[in-house]
């Protein structure tokens, strides 16, 4: 099944609570991942879904220490509340329950029926609509009431995002990304990454299509050849610089500590943020290579104008439609044979 596709319709309501967890992962997989790794697994038990951490699919040089899968994590547990609610469900959440074992990110409870508020709705049918989208944006701003929901919807999941709208902080952004390519694209073990993820032809469940990095389509076929033996840097530069120095509203999404449960709490306040910008046909896309080398990183603390450190950078705007990125089957991410029973 082909969660991008999944029919609302057809959930387990008079199923068993196991039956009803597998169709909420439909929801739960269709949460960010940088390259589109999905670094996720899952094991259902007969009322819980505990999420883990794929490492297998781990971003070793770009992120050495987990920090981005474990965020990706965040936002999948955050899909699960969204549509637990949805479907009428109460539900209780574990981040970290067990510290002998850090690749169990949440155990999700899934707990008895209740009432679906019109939040809960507006979210959920976000989770289909949501993309990257890393298309110019129109010029016009995301409204100020609406950068103040997003605000709150942050801080609601215990993380802060700081907009940043003025002229001078949106070119000193585009500086640091492109700062931060030239330093990325300069290293080979960067571009072997790179090019481990990068899919040249249709039809993969994962991983980011070539022409996504500006590789021509007659070339397609060797991309990831091309990504792996050239530095690309200037380029990758020159087109970044472009596209931040004409988006018209950039957020740094951060949190007060640097630790694994402060990252699940920024995945799940990032996709609180990417759905409610959503459902008000905002796009989003990450520009996050500044929070990536750990040079450039506290000068975008600086930008936010705030303690802390910062998670994500997103560019915030207005455009075209785009298609979805791929997704496995989440069937295959199971890591043992569910089992059934009453709940």
């Amino acid at each position: 099944m082909n969660p991008w596709h999944v029919d609302a319709e057809e959930f387990p309501t008079d199923g068993y609570a196991s039956d009803q967890l597998e169709f909420l992962l439909n929801y739960a997989v269709l949460a960010p991942s940088n390259h589109n790794a999905q670094p996720w697994l899952f094991r259902i038990g007969v009322t819980e879904v505990a999420v883990y951490a794929d490492r297998r699919r781990a971003l070793r040089f770009i992120d050495p220490q987990d920090r981005e899968l474990t965020i990706s994590c965040g936002a999948v547990v955050f899909n699960l509340c969204v549509a637990a609610e949805y479907f009428g469900h109460l539900y209780q959440v574990e981040l970290l329950p067990n510290p002998s074992d850090p690749n169990l990110m949440a155990r999700f409870h899934l707990g008895l029926k209740s009432d679906t508020g019109a939040e809960d709705v507006v979210l959920f049918h976000a989770i289909h609509r949501r993309r990257t989208n890393r298309q110019p944006f129109l010029p016009d701003p995301v409204p100020p009431d609406l950068l103040t929901r997003l605000q709150n919807a942050a801080a609601s999941e215990g993380a802060w995002l700081a907009p940043l709208i003025g002229e001078d902080q949106r070119l000193a952004v585009a500086d640091l990304v492109a700062q931060a390519d030239r330093v990325q694209w300069s290293d080979p073990r960067f571009r072997r990454e790179l090019a481990l993820w990068v899919r040249a032809k249709p039809g993969s469940a994962d991983g980011i299509p070539v022409q996504g990095y500006g590789v021509q389509d007659w070339l397609s076929f060797a991309g990831p050849a091309i990504i792996r033996t050239f530095d690309r840097g200037g380029g990758m530069a020159a087109r970044d610089r472009e596209l931040a120095t004409h988006t018209p509203t950039f957020v740094i999404l951060g949190t007060d500590a640097e630790e694994p449960r402060a990252w699940l709490q920024a995945g799940q306040a990032l996709q609180h943020v990417l759905l409610s910008a959503r459902s008000e046909n905002v796009w989003a896309s990450f520009l996050n290579q500044p929070v990536e080398v750990p040079e450039l990183r506290p000068r975008l603390a600086e930008l936010a104008g705030r303690m802390g450190f910062p998670q994500v950078l997103l560019r915030l705007g207005y455009g075209p439609e785009v298609p979805p990125a791929p997704r496995r089957n989440p069937r295959e991410m199971l890591i043992i044979q569910r089992h059934h029973g009453h709940a």
